[in-house]
């Protein structure tokens, strides 16, 4: 069994990862400052060192050389991002954000437990071996991209990431917002030969317009007001690794130039200096707007979309996604159980109706928030449909839910013309016309579909149930 020290002044947090991390058979120890780990364990007798970078006394760093080869993973806020970069010149094997999904400090965990084993292994098997070859991911499947995904779209996906990862090409992710295109790029960075160097993910949304610049390329030295000293920039940091940038859509023009010379030339120039340098990043992009209609219009720069739009990998929304979600809401639940401790929670059958029903406009991110917030607040095991706190109106959840979704049929006996109309024009038409005077089973019966696949419709097309409708 691995041992795990950990090294964290906050006990909440310290005390939670102990948690985690023994539920998943591993053996932990834990430290509040360096000084105490120093003073109660051999350090180096670890199979890893998870710790804080900003610590009591002496910062997590210092764990480093008296670890004497054991690996160390730094976790740090995101304002202290480039310090943790920093720490991995210095020799950390990686780091982590605070605050960190739990899935991704476990998968963290495991990959380097796992790549040290191979390279002492492979150290002492070979001692007078020459050479820097890229390690293949372990697994394969589902397991090794880490996300769940058995319908016919994500399968898809799947083959594409393991297609794509092992090249250097640049790869734009497309998707609503809270699809999880996060994952899809880190998938993409894991199952690559950039695997063991950084990456580093940005999103562009959440960096002031003024600030941007200076924040991805670095600036020098009096750059502008404030500028007291030079500072390396994110892509400087992903040098050697993988730069991902979310919601590239929201980049200012000027940015997207020089952006266009990182990919063009492999080469950046901070801000306010002359002299340019070369890095070596491969570029992840993602955003949930349309970028080609975006540079038609000239808000994005047309040249660089066509240098994001090597390989584009399409992310389905979760109300497509079929029994996946059922899937993914069963894994959330289960990974609340495990925060907040005590007995486990399962669905009602009609919260799990309600789950499936439901479209989901906030897609993963929505129904992760809606389990936490049901399992915190729940007060018996079963988790009841009205604690999901969705709009979806139980009376119509019926016998006939798992039916399938049968094509629109033309059995209405009206008079609407259907001429140049598309089947979800059709719809559409025909919903808002006599959803008044007509119960849901009844509009169901007269389209030849179910009454799930009529409440799917009518989420997906954004067609509420007027409140004095005759349905019952």
């Amino acid at each position: 069994m691995p041992h795990i020290l950990i090294v964290e002044d906050e006990t909440i947090i310290r005390s939670a990862l102990r948690r985690l991390l023994e539920r998943n058979q591993y053996q932990v120890s834990e430290a509040g400052s360096v000084q105490e780990a120093q003073d109660r364990f051999s350090i180096p007798g670890f199979d890893l060192i998870v710790s804080d970078l900003r610590l009591p006394g002496a910062p997590g760093t210092e764990l480093i050389k008296l670890a004497e080869g054991t690996p160390v993973l730094i976790m740090t806020s995101y304002a202290s991002l480039r310090s943790a970069v920093d720490s991995m010149k210095l020799g950390a094997v990686d780091y982590i954000a605070k605050p960190f999904d739990h899935d991704e400090m476990l998968q963290t965990v495991a990959r380097i437990i796992s790549d040290h084993e191979q390279a002492t292994t492979s150290h002492a098997a070979a001692p007078r071996s020459a050479g820097n070859t890229a390690a293949a991911p372990a697994g394969n499947g589902d397991t090794a991209i880490g996300i769940i995904g058995h319908c016919g779209p994500m399968q898809e996906l799947f083959g594409k990431i393991r297609k794509v990862a092992p090249t250097d090409s640049n790869v734009l992710i497309q998707g609503e917002s809270g699809t999880g295109k996060e994952l899809v790029a880190r998938a993409l960075h894991n199952l690559s030969r950039r695997a063991k160097a950084p990456m580093i993910s940005v999103n562009c949304a959440a960096i002031p317009e003024t600030l941007i610049e200076s924040e991805l390329f670095g600036h020098e030295k009096g750059a502008f007001t404030g500028a007291s000293a030079g500072r390396a920039g994110l892509v400087e940091a992903a040098d050697g690794g993988t730069l991902f940038l979310d919601e590239i859509g929201e980049l200012p023009l000027e940015a997207q130039a020089r952006l266009l010379r990182v990919l063009q030339e492999g080469e950046i120039r901070r801000v306010g200096s002359t002299q340019s340098q070369k890095v070596d990043v491969r570029l992840i992009a993602a955003t949930h707007r349309d970028l080609k209609t975006l540079a038609k219009t000239g808000q994005f720069r047309e040249d660089l979309y066509y240098r994001l739009h090597v390989i584009a990998l399409k992310l389905p929304p979760l109300r497509e996604r079929g029994s996946d979600v059922l899937e993914i809401a069963r894994a959330f639940l289960a990974r609340q159980c495990e925060r907040i401790g005590g007995e486990p929670l399962h669905f009602s059958r009609e919260a799990e109706q309600a789950v499936r029903l439901y479209a989901w406009p906030g897609n993963v991110r929505e129904l992760e928030n809606a389990i936490e917030r049901a399992a915190i607040l729940s007060e018996s095991p079963e988790i009841s449909a009205d604690l999901l706190g969705i709009d979806v109106e139980l009376d119509e959840l019926e016998d006939d839910f798992e039916g399938a979704c049968a094509p629109l049929g033309a059995a209405s006996s009206s008079n609407e013309p259907t001429e140049d109309l598309s089947l979800e024009d059709y719809f559409q038409h025909f919903v808002l016309e006599h959803q008044d005077h007509m119960t849901e089973t009844e509009l169901a019966r007269k389209l030849g579909i179910s009454r799930k696949c009529l409440w799917e419709r009518r989420q997906r097309l954004g067609i509420p149930r007027r409140k004095s409708s005759a349905a019952g």
